[in-house]
């Protein structure tokens, strides 16, 4: 596969702490449509193996678990390559640095792909256990739907 024409997304989360596991649901999702041209990885959230996951790729679509206040379930799209993250909104990694740390490392290092949108859920539960809370399960065909469209639309396009 031509890595100039791949679409990469990158589901992140942990599916043992329930509304967390929200981008690997959607990338899982993603997967299953088989959309030609994109390549579905998962990650913990882990700076440097985000960093990994979206070398060599032009175009990166990155899913994760937000927690900003905002209602659950609410969905927020950036543009990495254009702006910065909110960082006290992407601190629900397990690591000692998460998405919006690895997104400003990258940054710093020249290391961004060219085009770096993230979709963040707003999510209810972070607690033990496996499962989406109610609100943030809704939201996914929706993040589905809008990546869907992004990716097709984004075909067209050098």
């Amino acid at each position: 596969m031509d890595a100039a024409k791949t679409v990469r997304i990158v589901g992140v989360g942990n599916r043992h702490r329930r509304d967390d596991g929200v981008g690997l649901t959607v990338a899982e999702r993603i997967r299953a449509e088989g959309l030609p041209g994109v390549e579905v990885v998962e990650s913990g959230g882990d700076a440097t193996a985000l960093m990994e996951a979206w070398s060599g790729v032009s175009r990166v679509f990155v899913i994760d678990a937000v927690h900003s206040g905002a209602a659950p379930g609410t969905v927020v799209r950036v543009d990495a390559v254009r702006d910065p993250l909110p960082s006290e909104a992407f601190q629900t990694s397990t690591h000692a640095f998460g998405l919006a740390a690895a997104v400003e490392l990258a940054r710093a290092l020249g290391q961004l792909p060219p085009a770096l949108v993230v979709y963040g859920i707003e999510g209810a539960d972070f607690g033990h256990g496996e499962g989406l809370s109610s609100e943030v399960a809704a939201a996914v065909p929706e993040i589905v739907d809008r990546m869907r469209f992004e990716i097709v639309s984004s075909a067209h396009f050098p």
